[in-house]
């Protein structure tokens, strides 16, 4: 039986603006039972790397969950072995070397492309963050055959099922609606065939020999976290800059970090409790269920002073934006590369002068970026 304490919160202020709450929560129980969202939170990062790493009971593998049930059995929803062999599968695709010697180029050649059509009143979400990153994706899943809208939207409709804990139907079926759109693509661009040294997803993993509703799996997985989190890191750091002009844009690696760990595209990410298990003064019962709620570690005044501050002149280096442990993104690489080494620094190299024209509001818990960054190019 749990001894987990409960936690109630305001569903509608939670996805307008999760920080208030998780800080509220950090400091009157930092492990707490949230009954709006059906699920045990873990808070403080201390608590969240330590049980991260003890998959035995803090399990990836969650049968009945929404990723399952509406995506496929993925490779962040295995551990142990069965994780470790899929991992290995994808390496040659988003290993670091193919991200330098081959990704890279491919991705400062997209995004000068969609910067030479900005125009002067731009919104950077729309029109270059969303473009950048699913023109990037398509190259790394090899579904070369999307069009970036349908990624983007693809994505969206994925990411609001599996975080559709209030069961809204119409969420559902736009999130099956996209599956079945991903399936379509992955069977007309294996049609095409591909060349034997093709680095992509879709290509490494056929020649792995991994089963097709993996590899279905897998894309779907990719597409999912791999199209909004590079998107809201682009558009989400740009406007953090300009809404903080006093801060130095040298370092772009560092605004990349300091940036996610403000605030984290990927806010939590869930566990399924597989045996009965003590930690932290409570108990926890088989088969609860538990958020990692990385977005607050990243905030945790344990370990970064002044948390709420957006502050390039700390060392961000201890943010888990990316995870902690054998779940840790397997696409860290390419989102580095694609937001710190290229997005940021040619947009702003490109345009020195660009202003803020309005506000950038902000949305999601689970998943969070703004909603619009308006601008104007040039002063």
């Amino acid at each position: 039986m749990s001894t987990v304490p409960e936690f109630p919160i305001d569903p509608a202020s939670f996805a307008a603006d999760p920080y208030p709450t998780l800080k509220r929560m950090q400091a009157e129980a930092p492990i707490a039972y949230v009954p709006q969202l059906g699920a045990t939170l873990l808070t403080r990062r201390a608590d969240i790397f330590l049980c991260e790493k003890n998959t035995e009971v803090f399990s990836s593998h969650q049968p009945a969950g929404l990723m399952n049930v509406l995506m496929g059995h993925n490779l962040m929803r295995k551990d142990g072995a069965a994780h470790l062999a899929e991992r290995k599968a994808i390496f040659p695709s988003l290993s670091p070397r193919t991200v330098r010697d081959h990704w890279a180029g491919l991705f400062r050649a997209e995004a000068e492309r969609i910067l030479d059509a900005l125009p002067q009143e731009a919104d950077l979400v729309t029109d270059y963050a969303m473009p950048v990153s699913a023109e990037a994706l398509k190259h790394i899943t090899g579904l070369t055959n999307m069009d970036f809208r349908d990624m983007d939207a693809w994505s969206q409709a994925m990411i609001d099922g599996i975080a559709n804990y209030a069961g809204d139907p119409a969420v559902e079926a736009r999130c099956h609606a996209a599956t079945a759109g991903i399936d379509a693509t992955i069977d007309a661009r294996i049609a095409l065939g591909f060349a034997p040294d093709d680095p992509s997803l879709l290509a490494v993993t056929l020649r792995a020999g991994m089963p097709m509703d993996s590899i279905r799996a897998n894309i779907k997985l990719t597409i999912s976290g791999g199209q909004n989190e590079p998107r809201d890191a682009i558009a989400g750091a740009a406007w953090a800059l300009l809404a903080h002009p006093d801060q130095p844009r040298a370092d772009w690696r560092r605004v990349f970090d300091e940036y996610v760990r403000w605030i984290s595209p990927i806010g939590m990410s869930p566990r399924r409790i597989a045996m009965a298990h003590s930690y932290g003064g409570v108990t926890f019962a088989a088969e609860d269920r538990v958020f990692l709620m990385f977005g607050a570690a990243n905030r945790d005044p344990d370990v970064f002073d002044n948390p709420d501050r957006f502050d390039l002149s700390r060392d961000p280096g201890q943010h888990i934006a990316f995870g902690a442990g054998p779940h840790f993104c397997a696409g860290a690489a390419a989102s580095r590369s694609l937001v710190a080494e290229v997005a940021l620094p040619l947009l702003f190299t490109r345009f020195p002068e660009m202003t803020l024209t309005g506000p950038a509001p902000f949305a999601g818990w689970a998943f969070r970026g703004p909603t619009r960054v308006p601008v104007r190019l040039s002063g």
